[in-house]
């Protein structure tokens, strides 16, 4: 704490070990070179404002010692933190501890430049600002450029914020104005009756108030000095703030206050106050003769600057106070003179300055002196230096708290330096104004408004009006210097200042939005730059002329967006973003950023905008729209087909097609200003050029996806990929296959049609197509299971065995249908059957997907193109996508007409094929009794229970289904076909009858299995037929005879699971296998049918080798041979019953 309540002297004491320094070098260094009419005399008052690094450099290099030179490197480097000479570089000399400092400000370091012109333009800014996008680094990408905050432009602004005040001719710096300011505000509290206290008197005091403000204000001590007026608190506030130190405070408040007796209640000027102080301040006073001499000739540059230069007629008494004012500055003379001849000038200079003092004013406001005409560029120089005094120096764009104490102590210099209400107002408003264009703190910002409206709302009178006209201002507008009044001057350089950023807005405000909108609001509440027809610049508010306002509005817009567009094609085009671009092509990359700028520009600025240019969004959205386009159009002409470059620019250049579509529709139904979206924006023609090459595209992949499938199927060894998915592998790389073609489309991201839509489904269902035919062709009829038709027989038993029996005929497969019915085993076929339902189920998901796709697509396209109501729209759209999607359903028919067909071959292969020898050729054979169904049971158990675990759950009945009834087949065929081993008397009924019931329930499988009514329904055939066997071979001839009298003679024999009981084929049948005498005897007397003892049944249990050679074929054998015998036999039942009925049987 102790170390932070000396800052201001140890600042004193660098500046006196600065001094001594350069005293040393001037004094003993033998290499330093002068000018001969230089002397240490002279070079020791200017020493204070020599730079060193100068001195050094000259005494470097051998040149000779420039003091004017000296001075302005002074200068220049006092602008800039003293740094001193380490190794490590950036060690800087700090005036306060930076502990108490709080944190460094956050905003980007403000740029260097190199500019001097203070003449503003508007048609430069295009030029200023491609050759400002130079200046960024090679990696640096346009987001940056896009994105930068370059609010803060301190040396370019300062130019732009300059009220063009004369500039004081005797050279008064900036520490000059802020000391005097210092002291003029000391004079002015001293006549207004408030006694001081000086800096030192109150050093003792360890926790004084105004030093607390060298704190962060977080850290700020509550306790606060009791005993000290608010006046002196505020005092030493101001003087903290305005970096005076505390011994020449301590000497002015001292003289001063010794005067006090004479300055009270009386009005005060400047001249006064520079010769009071030089006629009581001493250089013993200073901490150094050098210090005393600077501060004398500032004080006589200000009497020079007030006394002499501010008259316009010079006469022979201004030469003389000129003299005597060198005579003050002359430090020669000043060691030879005596007191009584500074008395004497001070004197004749304190008469020269009372007569000016005492005339009267030009304008006749109460307190108006000459000064405030004469030196108005120094009264209102001196004002700011004060304004600046609320200004943190710690917290960097922060009001200190102090700050409305400060400017009513202030507001005490007014009657001396000619400052009115509205005055202060316009030059408080125009240094809140300096500070946020140097900090970029919005709060700034909104309290310069304020004052601004503040400005505005006053009106004073005439002569006020007239007084303020008299301060004149020079302003550079169009490469003009116009001379303006002060309150023009700072809303003309405001105004300026304006322009220049709204010019380019993107790039200003871009990461600032919210200082957009004031910057825009003080900018139409001072009004838009206009020239009359006579010549003048005048402010044209929004209020008076809107159509002016309005349309200078809609430039700065259009401006905006060109200079960003056009900075944006030259980052590209300089490939300083190659890196970001990561293979995307630059009109891509283009489109994208410039969809970034119009989503910013409809959120952020269009809104603000509107207030004024109910059109700003439109304007904004169609110049970004034409921009593109214009560099888009080249591109679509070079289209010939879908390469890398098409499918990364189209899709891109689309996108920012329909956003800005929407956006545009968006600002122009909200502000109803324009007709419908389809008449303002032309879209690019990127669904005309598309088309074509997407067709292309599609066929292209259509043969190559063909290609796939089959290579897919032949590659397929039909077993099951897992226990939860048993289906085929095959399919599953179609599917993968197809929706990969599909992604590929719809990802593209441009305009598609319903032509692609339905080039796109001709492609999936040929692709499946191809697959189920490809399937159907590796199956076989299951005709060719069913075993041959035995030749019919007539039971007779016979006591001498026949010696050489006959054989019945047999027929052999070929060996393309053997191939196949060894690659369709009952497993394969179930994982088939499986792939089949995979297929019928993934269709609806398939389908559902592109559904979606297209809608999202078509979503798009509906709202741009279609001209009714969009619900009217989506009804006819609909109609014509549901159209084209049929053809999924040709795909679910086929699936579903091959689920049925490799169901029915499953049951035909079990019973006919595979269990043929333990089935077919088993039971019944030879006596019942010893033949039993119970035999072959077990084998269609393990059968079923293989089935069951491979095949799908939803498909388990109708396979079950299938098997059921080849079983039911199976038995009808050992009861009508079985050949001659195979007869049955009356007393087997039963036992068949039970047989069935037992195949019945093993299906029904006590709940788990089959429907007890389905499995009834298969059973009925069977039922009838055993129910004909329980007949008298005299009622079966009967209904043999009416059925043959129905026989066409063009009928065809049935075929296992087509026999009908009242069939006379049936009934034959059952009277070939019935071992009865009357019935043997019909047959023989009208049929003629051999004794089955006469054959030789081959329908034996035997290995598989013999089996497989010795396959029936119902196809050939039954289709042509038994086909020829049942005509033959038809007409003789024809014949037979002609002849029974003749014969009176």
């Amino acid at each position: 704490m102790e170390s932070s309540s000396n800052t201001s002297e140890l600042l004193e004491r660098y500046r006196d070990d600065r001094r001594k320094l350069l005293e040393f070098i001037l004094s003993s260094s033998k290499q330093l070179k002068t000018p001969s009419s230089i002397n240490s005399s002279s070079i020791d008052p200017e020493i204070d404002s020599i730079s060193v690094d100068y001195v050094l450099n000259c005494i470097n290099s051998g040149e000779i010692l420039d003091l004017s030179e000296a001075s302005n490197k002074y200068r220049e480097e006092s602008n800039y933190p003293v740094t001193v000479d380490h190794l490590s570089g950036g060690c800087y000399f700090l005036s306060s501890d930076p502990d108490l400092s709080g944190s460094p400000p956050q905003r980007v370091p403000p740029k260097v430049y190199v500019e001097t012109d203070v003449l503003y333009s508007s048609n430069q800014l295009d030029t200023q600002s491609m050759e400002e996008i130079e200046n960024f680094s090679d990696d640096d990408g346009y987001r940056y450029i896009y994105e930068a905050d370059d609010t803060c432009e301190p040396v370019k602004d300062a130019n732009i914020l300059s009220l063009g005040l004369p500039v004081p001719r005797t050279g008064l710096s900036d520490d000059d104005m802020r000391e005097k300011a210092y002291e003029l505000l000391l004079c002015c509290m001293i006549v207004s009756g408030i006694q001081l206290y000086s800096f030192e008197e109150k050093k003792k005091d360890k926790k004084p108030r105004f030093l607390s403000r060298l704190k962060s204000s977080k850290e700020k001590m509550n306790s606060q000095p009791q005993t000290i007026e608010i006046h002196n608190v505020v005092l030493n506030i101001i003087r903290s703030q305005m970096q005076i130190s505390g011994t020449m405070d301590a000497c002015f408040r001292r003289i001063l206050m010794q005067c006090a007796s004479s300055l009270k209640f009386t009005q005060i000027d400047l001249p006064y106050i520079s010769l009071e102080l030089l006629n009581g301040v001493g250089k013993y006073d200073f901490p150094s003769e050098k210090l005393y001499i600077q501060w004398k000739r500032r004080q006589a540059n200000f009497l020079e600057e007030l006394l002499y230069y501010s008259s316009s007629l010079m006469t022979d008494e201004h030469t003389r106070i000129k003299s005597l004012i060198a005579k003050i500055r002359n430090d020669e003379q000043s060691d030879r003179r005596t007191t009584s001849e500074l008395v004497n000038i001070l004197l004749a200079i304190k008469k020269f300055s009372l007569k000016l003092s005492s005339m009267p004013g030009r304008f006749g406001i109460p307190d108006e002196t000459y000064y405030w005409t004469s030196a108005y560029h120094l009264n209102i120089n001196l004002y700011e230096k004060l304004l600046s005094s609320v200004f943190d120096i710690l917290e960097e764009g922060q009001l200190v708290e102090e700050a409305d104490e400060i400017l009513r102590v202030i507001k005490m210099t007014w009657a001396t330096l000619g400052i009115n209400q509205q005055v202060h107002d316009a030059l408080y408003g125009w240094v809140l104004f300096q500070k946020f264009v140097e900090t970029g703190e919005t709060k700034l910002l909104d309290n310069a408004i304020l004052e601004i409206q503040k400005v505005q709302l006053r009106s004073e009178d005439q002569k006020q009006e007239a007084y303020m006209s008299s301060l004149v201002c020079s302003i550079g507008i169009n490469g003009k210097k116009v001379s303006v009044s002060l309150m023009d001057a700072i809303f003309l350089s405001i105004n300026i200042w304006c322009e220049r950023k709204l010019q380019d807005y993107h790039k200003h405000f871009s990461q600032k939005a919210i200082d957009f909108g004031r910057v825009l609001s003080l900018f139409t509440l001072i009004g838009v730059l206009a020239a009359e027809e006579s010549g003048d610049i005048k402010l044209i508010k929004p209020n008076d002329k809107t159509e002016v306002f309005t349309r200078h509005l809609k430039g700065c817009i259009e401006n905006s967006i060109g200079t960003t567009c056009r900075r944006l094609c030259h980052v590209i085009d300089s490939k300083k973003i190659g890196p970001k671009l990561a293979g995307k092509h630059p009109m891509a990359y283009l489109a994208d950023e410039l969809l970034l700028i119009a989503e910013k520009e409809s959120i952020m600025f269009s809104p603000v905008l509107g207030r004024w240019c109910p059109e700003a969004g439109l304007i904004s959205i169609k110049q970004l729209h034409n921009f593109y386009g214009q560099k888009l159009k080249p591109f679509l002409d070079g289209v010939t087909c879908l390469s890398d470059e098409v499918r990364s620019v189209l899709p891109a250049a689309d996108m920012l097609d329909w956003k800005l579509a929407q956006l545009y529709y968006s600002a122009s139904s909200e502000n109803k200003l324009h007709p419908p979206l389809r008449k303002d924006l032309d879209h690019y023609q990127i669904g005309e050029v598309c088309k074509p090459i997407i067709l292309d595209w599609v066929n292209g992949q259509h043969a190559q996806i063909l290609e796939w499938t089959e290579r897919a199927f032949d590659l397929e060894d039909w077993e099951p990929l897992s226990f939860h998915q048993r289906h085929a592998a095959s399919i599953i790389e179609v599917f993968r296959i197809l929706e990969e073609a599909v992604d590929q489309l719809f990802s593209l991201k441009i305009p598609l049609d319903l032509t692609h839509l339905q080039s796109l489904l001709s492609v999936i269902f040929q692709s499946l197509e191809s697959y189920l035919l490809k399937m159907d062709s590796q199956l076989v009829d299951k005709n060719h299971l069913f075993p041959a038709a035995p030749a019919l027989t007539r039971y007779k038993e016979t006591v001498i065995p026949t010696i050489k029996k006959k054989s019945i005929n047999t027929t052999i497969l070929d060996d393309h249908i053997l191939n196949k019915l060894k690659s369709l085993t009952v497993s394969k076929l179930c994982v088939r059957v499986n792939t089949l339902q995979y297929i019928q189920s993934k269709l609806s998901t398939f389908e559902d997907g592109i559904k979606e796709s297209w809608a999202l697509v078509n979503e798009r396209w509906a709202k741009e193109q279609f001209l009714g109501p969009l619900g009217d729209y989506s009804s006819k759209c609909r109609k014509s996508v549901d159209g084209l999607f049929i053809t999924f359903n040709k795909i679910r028919l086929y699936v579903g007409d091959a689920v049925n067909k490799v169901c029915e071959l499953i049951g035909t292969r079990l019973v006919f094929w595979d269990l043929r020898d333990s089935f077919l050729f088993t039971l019944y054979r030879g006596k019942v009794e010893s033949a039993r169904l119970e035999y072959s049971l077990p084998h269609f158990d393990s059968v079923l229970d293989h089935i069951c675990t491979t095949i799908i759950d939803s498909l388990r009945d109708p396979v079950v289904l299938s098997i059921c009834r080849a079983s039911m087949d199976g038995y009808i065929w050992v009861l009508l076909e079985g050949g001659p081993s195979r007869a049955f008397l009356e007393t087997d009924i039963e036992l068949m009858q039970e047989d069935l019931d037992i195949l019945k329930d093993f299906f029904v499988a006590d709940g788990d299995g089959l429907p007890p009514a389905v499995v009834e329904q298969e059973a009925i055939i069977a039922q009838s037929i055993i129910y004909l066997y329980s007949l008298q071979s005299e009622t079966l001839i009967e209904m043999l005879m009416r059925a043959s009298e129905q026989a066409s003679t063009k009928s065809e024999c049935t075929y296992p699971g087509g026999w009908c009981v009242e069939d006379a084929h049936t009934l034959l049948r059952v009277l070939c296998h019935k071992k009865d005498n009357d019935a043997s005897k019909f047959l023989k007397r009208q049929y003629q049918l051999p004794n089955s003892s006469e054959y030789e049944d081959t329908s034996t249990i035997s290995s598989p080798l013999i089996s497989d050679l010795l396959k029936r074929s119902k196809s050939s054998h039954w289709a042509k041979q038994s086909q020829r015998s049942f005509r033959s036999m038809t007409k003789k039942f024809q014949e037979a019953t002609s002849e029974i009925r003749l014969g009176g049987i």
